[in-house]
Formats: structure tokens, sequence, C-alpha cells
């Protein structure tokens, strides 16, 4: 039941309707259950139990096991062919190309083969598909006897250099299969690695040359480093890698053909800009990235609109534009999206905008909409954010004055994230917590000389410019506490203070 849950909310409601529709095409009877299964799958109200039965009005196991696996099966084949539709459209017209220029070689016909090829060569070398052009110079190869023009030295020259394009771009994308399995585990089994050495070693493993790579490869590598850098917190070191990485994929001459990477390298360097609190900067990334998404009859629109709207809303929470940061994010309280992670960061980024600004009820409101289990939440997104959720409403019930709620969910907390905070380091995060113990017990301390001693005492600074902006925003609930100032206020002073040392 729970792959054909997954799948189905994969869906957007234009592509549920066209199932319905192919189904109702496919169907060879009018009263068929597979669309009445499909459509109680969409609602997602019934368990698997009540569904046969609404279905049957009887258990029968073994029909309804039957359905769901023809429906299964169903979907699939839509997908399959809804992708080649939408996403395979240049490569199977570069191989139509190919095939038909093997035709007329086979029948003699060598000029217009060869004119045939030089168009699927140009379409391949446009769009960096090295595969197919591997196919293409095997056939010019082949039958170059035929054309007493080629170079075939020349021809072979290209056919050894697209191989190696095309192996490094395989071994490209086994290091980023690697590192990315590195990271399920340490999300699964709470275990910790430095990621850092982690990409360097794995880098050298598979002797990647940095020269020659298509822009794909190069939006992978980006990703890689991003990925380190949200490992160990440390954007700094990654941002002049990221820029000057993009200036060279400007000197593409297909820039314009591969536009998915283009957007989501222009992504990685707006969100790295941010976290290193560059905040103009990350914005004039972020505009570049929405003026292209307009483009291709904004073909990735839809799949990067949460992404857009979130690190838009982000930036303007930090310049002290909070009223519009969050009325950027209001209109994305939904209750399903295919893009789930930036889905859930929308809720806890509104979570904490309500919260900075004093109005608690509605923070609480928003966090309401939590309901499933810790365990869920780290399967889709990871134990880190879960910790942030969890701290935030720790902070959020205090505000609230409902004790109670307070000592459970410290307890809770203790008992899940202590052990696996140790793990990876973090204890910062279990002494800012008993920090947060030691006031909601006694708030009167709060602002004496001793517990701002014992706060200074506690951490090891970083540093602002380093320093996590996230990790600044709950230190800067407890600092506004000592200091009896607003703390939407405070956090911008803290913010702005780590800017200056930028400067």
């Amino acid at each position: 039941m729970n792959n054909l849950n997954n799948i189905v909310s994969t869906l957007s409601s234009d592509d549920k309707q066209r199932f319905i529709t192919y189904l109702e095409r496919k169907n060879k009877r009018k009263d068929i259950k597979n669309i009445q299964l499909f459509k109680l799958l969409i609602k997602n109200e019934l368990s698997s139990k009540d569904i046969c039965f609404r279905l049957y009005q009887s258990h029968k196991k073994d029909a309804y096991h039957a359905l769901r696996k023809r429906l299964y099966q169903s979907l699939i084949d839509f997908i399959a062919n809804l992708s080649l539709d939408e996403e395979k459209a240049l490569d199977m017209q570069i191989i139509k190309l190919i095939l038909a220029s093997r035709t007329f070689f086979l029948h003699k016909q060598y000029k217009v083969a060869y004119k045939i090829l030089d168009k699927a060569e140009e379409l391949a070398e446009e769009n960096y598909l090295f595969p197919l052009l591997n196919e293409i110079y095997h056939t010019k190869i082949q039958y170059a006897y035929s054309n007493p023009s080629i170079k075939l030295n020349e021809l072979i020259e290209k056919f050894n250099s697209n191989q190696k394009k095309h192996n490094l771009e395989d071994r490209l994308n086994i290091v980023y299969a690697k590192i990315r399995q590195e990271i399920n585990e340490v999300t699964i089994n709470s275990q910790f690695i430095n990621f850092q050495n982690l990409v360097i070693n794995t880098l050298k493993e598979y002797n990647i040359d940095l020269k020659e790579m298509s822009f794909k490869s190069l939006y992978q590598l980006m990703k890689i480093v991003s990925i380190s850098a949200f490992a160990t917190n440390d954007y700094l070191k990654i941002e002049p890698f990221l820029i000057n990485t993009y200036e060279s994929i400007l000197t593409h001459r297909s820039k314009s053909k591969q536009l998915y990477y283009h957007l989501q390298v222009l992504y990685l360097i707006s969100y790295t800009l941010f976290r290193n609190k560059k905040f103009d900067e990350s914005l004039n990334f972020l505009q570049e990235l929405h003026e292209h998404m307009f483009l291709k009859q904004r073909k990735y629109y839809s799949s990067l609109k949460l992404k857009y709207h979130l690190l838009l809303a982000l930036n303007l929470n930090f310049l002290n534009q909070q009223n519009k940061a969050i009325e950027t994010l209001k209109p994305f309280i939904i209750t399903k999206h295919p893009d789930i992670q930036s889905l859930l960061d929308i809720y806890l980024s509104l979570v904490m905008m309500y919260f900075q600004k004093g109005e608690f009820n509605k923070a609480r409101h928003i966090y309401s909409k939590f309901y499933h289990t810790d365990n869920w939440y780290i399967s889709k997104i990871g134990k880190e954010w879960v910790i942030k959720k969890n701290l935030i409403e720790i902070l959020l019930y205090i505000e609230l004055k409902n004790i109670d709620l307070v000592e459970s969910r410290l307890l809770s907390f203790k008992r899940n994230y202590y052990r696996f905070l140790k793990e990876i380091n973090q204890k910062r995060v279990i002494t800012y917590l008993n920090l947060v113990t030691e006031y909601y017990k006694a708030p009167e301390n709060v602002s004496s000389l001793a517990f701002k001693n014992k706060v200074e005492n506690s951490f090891t600074w970083v540093g602002g410019q380093q320093e996590d902006i996230f990790v600044m925003s709950f230190y800067a609930w407890l600092k506004s506490k000592m200091e009896k100032e607003d703390v939407y206020q405070t956090t911008l002073k803290l913010v702005q203070l780590s800017q200056n040392v930028n400067l």
C-alpha cells in the first residue's frame, strides 16, 4: 500500500486527471474498480483494510491485492510514457536521426546519411549527450570508407575525446552517489563522518579531472561541495569555488540548452550566500534564478517555486523585512506538494518568523501541522531538521508558559537526541538546552552577571563570520532574555555584527 501511496503523492493535479483519463481509455468495462481505488488513494483518508471493504463490501484480500498490483503496473506505464513525452524528446529525436542514417547507409545513400548524422551530432554536442555522440561517431567511423572527404584520424580523435568525457561524467556520478549514500547512513544510523575528507578522498579515488566537464558534471561537483558545507556548517570555504565555477559555466556555449542545471547552480550559489549572511548578494542571484524560471515556457517553474519563495523570505526576514517575509510564505501553507522538504522548511521558517515577531499563538498554529512522528520526519528530511523543530517547540511552550509540555518535551529531547548530538560533536546544543532549562526554571536570574558569565564560558565561539545563521537565531532568543530586549531585534543585531566582521 505504501508504494502506491508514495507514487500517487508524486503526481500533480493535472497528472492525476490525465491518469484517470488514461485508465478510462484502457479499461474495457465502464464499472471498473481501478479508478475507484485510485481516487481513494488520492484522498488518503482510509486504511488498506477499509479501502478493500469499500470496494468489495467484504474483505476479499486476494482480489484487492490483484487490483493493487494492476493499478501499480498501470501507474508505472503511465509515468514512463509521461517521462518519455516530456523529458526525452530531444534524445528520441537524435536516436531517430541515427536510425534513419543507418537505413540510408544500408541503401548506399551515403551523402544523405552523413548529412543526417551531422545534424544529430550538432544536437548531441550542444546538449552534452555523450552516449548518443558515441553512437554517432561509431556509425561515422564504420562508414568512413564511403566518404572520401572524411578525415578519419580527426573523427577517431573526436570519438576518443567523447569517450573520455563520458567516462568522466560516469565517474563523477559514482562519486556523487557514494557521498549521498554516506549521508543517508549518517541520517538513518546516527553516525558521524568527516564529509570534507570524504569528498576529497572520493574525488581522488576516481581520478576526477575538472578541466573538460559538462554543465551537468559541474553542477554535480558543486552539489557535492555544497553537501560537504551542509554537513560541516562551513559555507565560507565553498563560496569562492561555487562562484568561480559558475563563471566558468557561463562560458559554455550550450548553457541555454541545459537550463535545469543552470537553475540548480543559481539556487546553490544564492543559498550559500544566504548562509554566509550576504543577503543582498543572495537576492541578486535569486533574482537571476527567478528570471530563468520563466524560460522554456516555465518548464521548471513549478519544481523550483517553493525553494525560490522560501529563500526569498529567509533573506527578507534577516534584512529587517519580516512582514514581507511572512506574506511571501503564507500562500504556501498547503497540505501536499511533491517537494516535501521545501514545504516542511516553509512551515518551520514561518514558525520561526512568528516566534521572532512575538506572535506565539500563530507560531503554535503553524507548528500544529507537524502531526507526523519524529521518525517520519527523519526519513523525509533528516535528524538535524527534526532537532531544530523540537528545539523551537520547547522555546515556544516556554513563551506560552505551558510548563507541563516544556518538561515532557525536554525529557523526550534528552532521551532521543543527546546521544546523537554527542556522536556528531554538537554538544553545544546540549549546553544550550541546559541554559534554556535554567532560564525557564528561574527566569529572574537570567539577567544576572553570574548567568551572563556562565553563558559566555559555556560555548566555544567560532566567530560571527563562520557561525551558522540558524544557530545564531537560537542563541538570540537566550540573549534577548538576558538583555531584556526584543528577540527579533536582538537577532538582527547579532547578524549585523557578524556582517561587519565580514567587512
